[in-house]
């Protein structure tokens, strides 16, 4: 029944327009924002998900960029020791041209101490942004990933780098021994009789870089200087390793002079809770000398600090062989800091590949979830505009009827 007071028509007319234009701002937000969730109203959930990824994303841009230092750092660093190990070799190929007999052997050591000269130029050079990798110290942690688990939490992850230590430095100590019960010390007598065996017993947890390890077996003294890092299984290794050396030498010099003596080593699975045993068994015929003593106060000496002692101006033969010994050892430990660097800087590489790869998945699922698709916004909005023009029509003549009335009293 038309009614003067209610027009039903155009209530009905309007909240539909109202509803049309209410459809038609949304579809007009999309298109201006690209965003089909631009903000929590538009959907709290999908929203809430959308921006912690997005925090994601933003934290592992920042772990590019520490990779990114991370990399450049240790390629100077590889690239800095394989210079090394190059210089080496030819101060290798130096000593072993001093052996002949007809040589300037003066000459051939002004020429190795230039090529000391620039392997310390390299050491010194091989930093970036201030921080170098070979001059020894502890690793640096390069920051790698962050993980976000099921309920939340985040945890990080590192690379860890470890230096090498490619300086020309003698380690220097003084006399104060390590308190008693600890270091290097002989496990019952100052001598190992025939056929018998004796021990050094390295006690774990007592090493710093710094502290020097000495030992004597039949008048000949070993000592290891303890570098960053070193373990008691490393220290007893580097020992045993040196007495060899020291054993070869003397038998070269003077046959039959060297001690018949066997090494066993005995490590402990953990080294800072288990000591490091040197079993010694004498083959002679006669008993042999054996002591042993650690002291500190010292500075760790750098894996090259025997170049130092290198002189082939020399007549004594000997002394050249030595320098040969010292300087396989020290190109060795070059090429194992190169390796070591190059194995490094591989994993951060492939890591960095990795994160990028993760960052384009994420922003990938963040824009599935909230982005807005065009061409259906598209059609969508020129549906509603004709929407909106019929609901303006329909209202227009829905607030024609009551006219009608009119005609009755005429």
């Amino acid at each position: 029944m038309p009614s003067i007071n209610f027009n039903q028509s155009a209530q009905v007319a309007l909240m539909n327009l109202s509803k049309v234009n209410e459809n038609l701002f949304k579809i007009q937000d999309q298109i201006s924002t690209g965003k089909r969730i631009a903000n929590a109203k538009d959907s709290a959930s999908v929203w809430a998900i959308s921006t912690v990824m997005n925090s994601d994303v933003m934290g592992f841009q920042q772990i590019t960029n520490s990779l990114n230092l991370g990399t450049s750092t240790v390629e100077v660093a590889r690239a800095a020791s394989e210079q090394v190990s190059n210089l080496l070799t030819q101060i290798k190929a130096e000593i072993v041209s001093a052996k002949e007999q007809n040589v300037d052997r003066t000459a051939i050591q002004r020429d190795i101490v230039a090529l000391k000269d620039q392997i310390s130029s390299i050491v010194d050079a091989a930093q970036f942004n201030g921080l170098n990798l070979l001059k020894g110290g502890a690793d640096i942690e390069v920051l790698s990933s962050f993980n976000r688990d099921s309920t939340g939490n985040v945890t990080t992850a590192e690379i860890s780098v470890a230096r090498a230590d490619l300086r020309q430095v003698e380690g220097v100590f003084g006399t104060t021994q390590i308190t008693a019960g600890a270091g290097l010390n002989t496990a019952s007598s100052a001598s190992i009789a025939a056929g018998a065996t004796e021990t050094l017993t390295l006690t774990a947890g007592t090493i710093n870089a710094g502290y020097s390890f000495e030992a004597t077996i039949a008048s000949t003294t070993v000592q290891y200087i303890a570098s960053e890092g070193d373990t008691v299984n490393d220290v007893a290794q580097a020992l045993v390793d040196e007495f060899g050396v020291q054993f070869a030498a003397l038998e070269a010099t003077t046959p039959g002079s060297s001690p018949d003596v066997d090494f066993t080593l005995t490590v402990g699975t953990d080294p800072l809770t288990q000591n490091a045993v040197i079993n010694i068994t004498n083959n002679e015929a006669t008993a042999v000398a054996l002591a042993g003593d650690s002291f500190n106060d010292g500075v760790a000496g750098g894996d090259l600090g025997r170049l130092f002692s290198i002189d082939v101006d020399t007549t004594v033969d000997a002394d050249i062989d030595q320098a040969l010994l010292d300087v396989e050892d020290m190109i060795q430990s070059a090429i194992d800091a190169t390796a070591a660097f190059g194995s490094v800087q591989n994993r951060i590489d492939i890591q960095s590949t990795f994160i990028d790869s993760l960052v384009s998945s994420l922003q990938s699922g963040i824009s599935s979830l909230t982005d807005a698709n065009l061409e259906e916004a598209s059609a969508r909005l020129q549906a509603l505009q004709v929407q909106q023009q019929l609901n303006i029509q329909a209202l227009a003549i829905a607030n024609q009827a009551p006219q009608a009335l009119l005609a009755l009293f005429q």
